[in-house]
């Protein structure tokens, strides 16, 4: 399974973006698949994650109510809708799947990782 995202780029605070996520391979194994961020001197973090069957979606506090995760099976992509963004959202954005069906906010537990896309978000 290959990902590309894409979709990153520069907002003012307040903004929005969405962000895709391409799948191409063996797309119809796919359980699972997540956003991760990365800011500059920080771990990779959780965003949010969604089960490819039944379309059900995880978020992390920080973005819970802002961000918006979707998937579209027939093109075997995912979303992440980003609106009121703030200066801490600025980081690359990551998207991984998984076989295994469940979401997890740990990124060990992905086996596929799409190339990031950068964020920033200006104040």
């Amino acid at each position: 399974v290959q990902l590309q995202a894409s979709g990153g780029g520069l907002v003012q605070a307040g903004g929005s973006l969405r962000l895709s996520c391409a799948a191409s391979g063996r797309t119809f194994s796919l359980g699972a698949s997540g956003w991760f961020r990365q800011a500059p001197g920080k771990d990779r973090e959780f965003v949010g994650g969604i089960m490819w069957s039944g379309g059900r979606t995880y978020y992390a506090d920080s973005v819970k109510g802002r961000f918006t995760i979707s998937r579209d099976i027939a093109k075997n992509t995912m979303y992440l809708e980003m609106n009121g963004l703030k200066p801490e959202d600025t980081a690359v954005y990551y998207c991984a799947a998984d076989r295994s069906r469940g979401v997890s906010q740990f990124t060990s537990y992905y086996a596929y990782w799409g190339q990031g896309t950068l964020v920033t978000v200006s104040s």
